[in-house]
């Protein structure tokens, strides 16, 4: 099948478009590098683009006859999306509208989209299902929210089949160390460790060791970003066999604390990495994890790498051969 990957020069993205090309599909990566990287679009057939550009969409769309349209090309960091909204639902919002109207236009009725826990907002249960109530605390998860319901309008009026995937923590990297994380600047846990433990930084900035948690750290719910695509390509199938359209949680559904992230990744690369103690930060629930169980039985997702030493072995070898 011939698959557009929209975002597929940046993390989650580029593991797809590998994924995809290794499974036979024909696939087209369309990024316009504000985040990803070009290094990494070495899968598919790779065009610089963006969804602001409504004739460049309406050009490519009238190349190809795609099959599925997989969407990463949303900014995601959070406190970004507070200093600046507008960008963000310019972006995530009025863009995402584009690639719509564009794939209703062309007879394209099949999208995978990158949603995120955040559209949950500040959690009510310790584990989170999907009938949770959306209540997003920030504009990042207003958008991915805002998204969410123009899928389902778009579904209904249109007969858009839909997925939206909502991540909880992606993690991990490409076990043949070709892919891996490096955002700019970098904000998730793991790829901060080790860019302690190969001496891009001096130490871990460890915000509060007094939760009401076994060893008073924040716990979350860690996935491989492979794991992400078996989900995307599980949720791809689903639709494209008619199956009914819907937002799934992916997530290991045990949550793993930040002093036993830290400790595994000291055993796993040998290390010292320093950590300091700092304040909570503000709107940190204690525990934040996934139920997952509708992805596992109505999609059969399984997760093939919820170990943390076999996510963050991955991380690491690709921090490494990143030196």
């Amino acid at each position: 099948m011939q698959i557009l990957v929209v975002g597929g020069a940046g993390y989650i993205g580029s593991h797809m478009a590998k994924w995809l090309v290794n499974d036979g599909h024909e696939v087209v990566v369309l990024d316009n590098l504000s985040t990803g990287h070009a290094t990494a679009a070495r899968y598919g057939r790779f065009v610089t683009g963006d969804l602001a550009n409504r004739a460049g969409l309406e050009s490519l769309f009238a190349r190809h006859t795609f099959a599925a349209v997989m969407h990463f090309g949303a900014f995601s960091q959070v406190a970004e999306s507070m200093a600046d909204p507008a960008r963000y639902y310019a972006n995530n919002v009025a863009n995402t509208l584009n690639l719509l109207e564009v794939m209703h236009a062309h007879d394209a009725p099949v999208l995978v989209f990158s949603s995120t826990a955040a559209v949950y907002g500040e959690p009510e249960t310790v584990s989170l299902r999907e009938d949770h109530p959306l209540r997003p605390i920030n504009p990042y998860g207003r958008s991915k929210r805002m998204v969410e319901e123009i899928l389902e309008d778009y579904g209904k009026a249109y007969g858009l089949r839909w997925a939206a995937l909502r991540y909880f923590n992606a993690a991990g990297a490409d076990p043949d160390g070709e892919l891996g994380e490096q955002h700019d600047p970098e904000t998730h846990l793991i790829p901060i460790i080790l860019q302690v433990a190969a001496g891009k930084r001096s130490e871990l900035a460890l915000y509060g060791d007094d939760y009401d948690t076994p060893d008073g750290t924040c716990i979350r719910d860690y996935v491989h970003v492979l794991d992400l695509c078996a989900a995307h390509v599980r949720a791809m199938e689903h639709l494209l066999a008619g199956g009914v359209s819907r937002a799934w949680n992916l997530g290991n559904g045990s949550g793993f604390s930040v002093a036993e992230v830290l400790s595994v990744a000291r055993s796993v690369t040998g290390k010292e990495i320093p950590a300091r103690v700092m304040p909570r930060r503000p709107g940190d629930p204690a525990r934040l994890v996934a139920d997952s169980a509708a992805a596992r039985q109505l999609l059969g997702w399984e997760t093939q790498f919820a170990e943390l030493e076999t996510i963050i072995h991955h991380a690491w070898y690709w921090e490494r051969r990143r030196r």
